[in-house]
């Protein structure tokens, strides 16, 4: 079977969107997935910019958080059947870690992780999935792969956020806007948002931000010295530059947790003074907010069902997969506000 995908060719280029060869059959473990939405992280930037150095492994498909439909189960998956709804995820879930794919495209072989989504149709290993019910919107249940686990893992688990705790947020695109989100439901504050775009700052104060700070348009240090002089009890950093990293570290007391969500650049290193983490202070590093997608997708499915958080404010942007270089223009330079998701029916 041929379809349509988004293909990494050479690092620091745009997608080549061509025709590729679907395996003649599923090995162990391996879905074939009909995509419907997938969403684009940024860690899907970092891997074309090649932030964690050279890929070994191209040309290579990309994507890690999206929905879709299951068209065909390989031998020994039990987790999920033919014709089931699904969120596809790079956080593991139970069943089997199936051996990685390999398409054809013009004779070559372009490689495959255990779940990608930048593609019309993907295999895809069956602990990267997990069943959603029927009626559940496709285009909200994207998120669930990343924008909404990761945000939420980041402030239950990792900050352990609790009832008036302080927190800042550097980087409110789709993850930090969850985090917001995730804040507001656990009665934080208050709950301070800082971002390069006054678009992806309006929604975070629609989505629960008591503050916000644009860091182009003002001093930063300055403003978060008038809200919290004391310091937060917690800061999370979504950018992955050293000199954020370091400030998010100086800002939090003493006793307070710094979470480091973005990744640096291969060779970037950010210097701390350690002393503090001898009696009390935390510095954490994030995957994937330590989220669980067996139990937690259903769990925050709920909770969204009740009127608890807020998902369609943030698709800010809808592309056709051709487009999709297109759509990665845009959130790098702040029109993308929150969420884009590529339409494979589109």
């Amino acid at each position: 079977m041929k379809f349509k995908a988004a293909i990494l060719v050479q690092q620091g280029k745009e997608l080549v969107i061509d025709e590729v060869t679907c395996p003649e059959s599923l090995a162990y473990g391996q879905v074939l997935v009909k995509i419907h939405y997938s969403g684009i992280c940024g860690s899907q930037l970092g891997e074309i910019d090649g932030v964690k150095g050279p890929d070994k492994f191209l040309p290579h498909l990309l994507g890690h958080e999206g929905s879709g439909e299951v068209i065909e189960v390989g031998p020994e998956v039990t987790r999920v059947k033919v014709g089931d709804k699904v969120v596809l995820h790079w956080r593991k879930a139970s069943g089997i870690e199936a051996p990685l794919p390999k398409y054809n495209w013009n004779g070559k072989v372009v490689n495959s992780g255990w779940v990608t989504t930048f593609s019309e149709y993907s295999v895809v290993s069956e602990n990267r999935l997990t069943p959603i019910p029927d009626d559940f919107d496709m285009k909200l249940a994207a998120l669930y792969g990343c924008a909404v686990t990761t945000g939420f893992g980041v402030v239950t688990n990792d900050a352990k956020l609790t009832l008036g705790q302080s927190i800042i947020i550097f980087g409110a695109g789709g993850v930090g806007l969850n985090m917001i989100q995730a804040a507001s439901m656990s009665s934080a504050y208050p709950i301070i948002a800082i971002d390069l775009f006054d678009t992806r700052l309006d929604l975070a104060k629609e989505l629960g931000a008591d503050f916000v700070i644009n860091s182009t348009k003002t001093d930063v240090q300055e403003e978060l010295q008038k809200i919290l002089p004391q310091g937060a009890d917690v800061t999370v950093d979504n950018t992955g530059k050293p000199t954020i990293i370091e400030l998010c570290y100086e800002l939090t007391k003493n006793s307070g947790t710094t979470v480091l969500v973005g990744v640096p650049k291969k060779g970037d290193k950010a210097q701390v003074y350690t002393l503090p983490l001898h009696f009390g202070k935390n510095l954490k590093g994030s995957c994937g907010g330590g989220c669980e997608p067996e139990s937690d997708i259903p769990k925050f499915i709920q909770l969204f069902k009740a009127g608890k958080y807020s998902l369609e404010p943030l698709i800010t942007n809808e592309y056709r997969l051709d487009d999709i270089n297109q759509a990665m223009a845009d959130m790098r330079s702040g029109k993308v506000a929150g969420r884009c998701l590529i339409d494979m029916d589109m």
